[in-house]
């Protein structure tokens, strides 16, 4: 038994979404639209204004006029106001966007209430409380060549200006939190492309940061796709900054494409995160955190512990365990209350985690648990754990994105810091042991950007993310972001005395 849409959610997805530039909602420039899939059944869920460059031009433009206008006018107090409004009214309409969160991603609805709607409003309310703390520094100034001379010097902390943000679909409310959080705290302007396949928890923020007295133009919202709306706010001289989550391979076409203007660039990216398993660990604690880093969102987190090493003595029982935790869980529709895992978000995306699967049979890989589509309506796959791998295999060099792990045993804490770090990804990393000398002592080993030690997928709007390696530039969250979305200016006056 599904749970019953609220009206408004009935209402939303009913009418045709339009694009939110300059603080209107307007019809795309081509009068393009698309259609978004619910992944549960492949059936057309909504259809959605496609933008292109001419509407990437307009956002731009009122992107501008707001920077350099309201936005611009408004006290830091006031601003903070703002942002933390937003996050009230996230918290205020909870229901109905985990509703839009859960058909258009796909994840269970309780898993939406819990986790990506709180965050996100608690997101906003951290970076709302940044607005008034944006300092610099006074410098005392040393000359030699002017002895005696003496200056009043000063930095200031000042927003970039226009910002591209471009967002994934795994957390599509959350992932816009993420980045228009500190963006506006900072005082920057906004154009934000959700990814096609998830617009819908994007198009409802628009009308709450409206509601919430955000100025005309100074978050605008764009959908579309990564070919033509993403590659024209990438490449737009217009734009000061663009900041972009998904892949490495597109991120590095994001970095191409900006340097024409030598526009500011942020990357969060991939990961293929190494989850250690030592033999002293609880196995209760263990077992159940192994399957939670990789099962979690259906594993579709660029964070997934994906790569589960355990030391000899406990391989067998920790595999089996997480083993059978994967064959125990629900699949279904994400309104389904009894559902623990539901689709992946796309056609596109089922092909290639079943290439995959089908990619590491092929090399010889043995499959303990799942291994294939599940049902034949909608976009399923069967929680996966995989043994018997090489490190040259595809399935565990490259970033499935998907509930897919390989399981390989090790012997020592020298062996096994040089197998996690053995990847071109360094975002994530997991390590479970009761010893915390040697939890400590491989964390510093580990290249990544988050280690998480007898927990995973631990997030809080105070604490950094991001990666080493091919795993991205610069950081989320935490008072580090604030470096992503200001330019320091050094101000310096000789005093005549």
């Amino acid at each position: 038994m599904t749970v019953t849409l609220e009206k408004s959610v009935e209402d939303f997805i009913a009418t045709p979404r339009q694009l939110f530039i300059g603080g209107r909602w307007v019809h795309a420039a081509s009068g393009k639209t698309f259609a978004t899939p619910n992944p549960a059944t492949g059936e057309t869920l909504a259809h959605i204004a496609e933008a292109d460059a001419e509407d990437v031009d307009r956002a731009v433009r009122a992107a501008r006029a707001a920077f350099d206008g309201p936005w611009s006018r408004l006290t830091a107090s006031d601003r903070g106001r703002i942002i933390w409004r937003i996050g009230d009214l996230i918290e205020e309409h909870a229901d109905e966007l985990a509703q839009l969160e859960s058909l258009d991603n796909g994840k269970p609805l309780a898993v939406a209430r819990a986790a990506d709607i709180p965050l996100a409003a608690e997101l906003f309310r951290y970076m709302a409380g940044w607005a008034t703390k944006i300092e610099g520094n006074t410098i005392a100034l040393s000359v030699p060549y002017l002895p005696g001379a003496e200056f009043h010097a000063y930095t200031l902390r000042e927003p970039i200006g226009v910002v591209a943000q471009i967002i994934p679909w795994n957390f599509p409310l959350l992932m816009a939190a993420w980045k228009l959080g500190p963006a506006l705290a900072t005082g920057n302007t906004v154009i934000l492309k959700p990814a096609e396949q998830t617009p819908l928890s994007a198009l409802r923020l628009a009308e709450l940061m409206a509601e919430a007295g955000l100025p005309d133009g100074v978050v605008n919202v764009l959908p579309g796709y990564g070919e033509t709306a993403g590659a024209a706010l990438a490449a737009h001289d217009g734009v000061d900054k663009v900041a972009f989550t998904g892949s490495t391979e597109v991120g590095k076409l994001i970095v191409q494409a900006a340097a024409g203007n030598l526009k500011k660039v942020s990357l969060e990216l991939g990961g293929k995160s190494p989850n250690v398993v030592f033999d002293d660990v609880d196995p209760e604690l263990a077992i159940p955190g192994a399957a939670n880093a990789i099962f979690f969102n259906h594993g579709q987190c660029c964070v997934a512990g994906s790569r589960l090493f355990v030391q000899e003595s406990r391989f067998d029982e920790v595999v089996e365990g997480v083993a059978t935790i994967a064959r125990g869980i629900k699949l279904g529709s994400g309104l389904d209350p009894d559902t623990q895992m539901g689709p992946l978000v796309s056609d596109e995306q089922l092909r290639r985690v079943t290439g995959f699967l089908e990619s590491g049979r092929a090399d010889g890989a043995r499959t303990v648990a799942g291994g294939n589509r599940h049902g034949e309506h909608g976009y399923f796959v069967q929680p996966t754990v995989i043994t018997g791998t090489n490190p040259d295999m595809a399935v565990v060099r490259e970033e499935i994105f998907g509930p897919v792990v390989v399981a390989s045993p090790f012997s020592t804490l020298d062996e096994i810091a040089d197998q996690a770090n053995a990847t071109d990804y360094g975002l994530g990393a997991g390590i479970w042991t009761r010893d915390v000398s040697k939890a400590h002592a491989l964390a510093k080993r580990i290249r990544a950007g988050t280690v998480w030690i007898n927990c995973y997928n631990v997030f809080d709007a105070a604490l950094p993310f991001g990666g080493y390696k091919q795993s991205g530039w610069g950081r989320e969250m935490g008072h580090e972001v604030l470096e992503a979305y200001t330019e320091v200016k050094a101000i310096c006056t000789q005093l005549h005395i």
